[in-house]
């Protein structure tokens, strides 16, 4: 797969069924492990939580993922990044993310992001130079970029 097949569109009402199946693909190991219950109403409520955010991950007409993010002038937070379990491994979270990260760099503002604690992406979120700036007893909340002021 050449990654110049990634391209992202708006989610419409019509993806969200995938995207609950994303979900449950994605998040059920992780809450699990997070101490979590992976219940099917906070599955929907996670998947429709900023919807006019969320963007289909496309390689060609096949949706491969979702990445949900919002901007503000003060900073801009990735909200979820969720690719299929059969296109992970492959550097599109990674190139998503960086892409992200240098367009936020360029307008001189943070992005920050939360993930539940002993969710593997972690690793990809510290190579791609985030940092934990806080955590809750689940979850850390991390930066890239821009120094708090």
């Amino acid at each position: 797969m050449s990654m110049l097949e990634i391209t992202l569109r708006s989610a419409t009402p019509a993806d969200e069924a995938f995207l609950f199946d994303l979900r449950r693909a994605t998040m059920d190991e992780h809450l699990r492990r997070a101490g979590e219950s992976p219940d099917e109403q906070a599955h929907w409520e996670r998947v429709r939580y900023r919807y006019s955010d969320a963007h289909i991950v496309c390689s060609g007409s096949e949706r491969i993922g979702l990445f949900k993010f919002f901007r503000s002038r003060e900073e801009w937070t990735i909200v979820q990044i969720q690719i299929l379990p059969s296109r992970q491994g492959r550097g599109i979270a990674a190139r998503l993310i960086g892409e992200f990260v240098q367009q936020a760099q360029a307008a001189n503002v943070p992005v920050t992001l939360n993930v539940l604690k002993g969710n593997r992406a972690i690793r990809l979120y510290q190579r791609l130079e985030f940092q934990v700036v806080d955590e809750t007893d689940t979850s850390f909340q991390m930066r890239a970029g821009k120094p708090a002021r």
